[in-house]
């Protein structure tokens, strides 16, 4: 069974045509691209939503993300040298989320070499 995927393009121009005209350009390199990633949904959500406010709290049990997504935030925390709080606090993420992945993924590389 094929999983249907958002178009996340069409849904944040109209968010922006419809409530913040004035960010279109701030998003334009973003909706410009052939195909948006997770995290160019977290950027457009940043740049639109203006960075966390307290509803964002109760609404990230409804957040997910795909093993690429997952991987670019590890290599950016890896990139950068950051902890696991670092990270969790820069993508708004839970220490215990980060952790997580962090185990679960080293298996999988491992894994493969196996």
């Amino acid at each position: 069974m094929e999983r249907s995927v958002p178009n996340y393009k069409k849904i944040f121009e109209d968010i922006i045509s419809r409530k913040c005209p004035e960010k279109y350009t701030l998003c334009e390199h973003i909706l410009n691209k052939q195909e948006i990633s997770a995290m160019d949904v977290l950027r457009l959500n940043d740049i639109i939503f203006d960075k966390k406010t307290g509803s964002d709290l109760t609404n990230q049990k409804h957040k997910n993300y795909d093993s690429y997504t997952i991987t670019e935030i590890l290599n950016y925390q890896k990139e950068n040298n950051l902890s696991n709080v670092a990270v969790s606090r820069h993508f708004n993420l839970s220490r215990s989320t980060v952790s997580k992945w962090r185990k679960t993924f080293s298996l999988q590389q491992n894994n493969n070499f196996l």
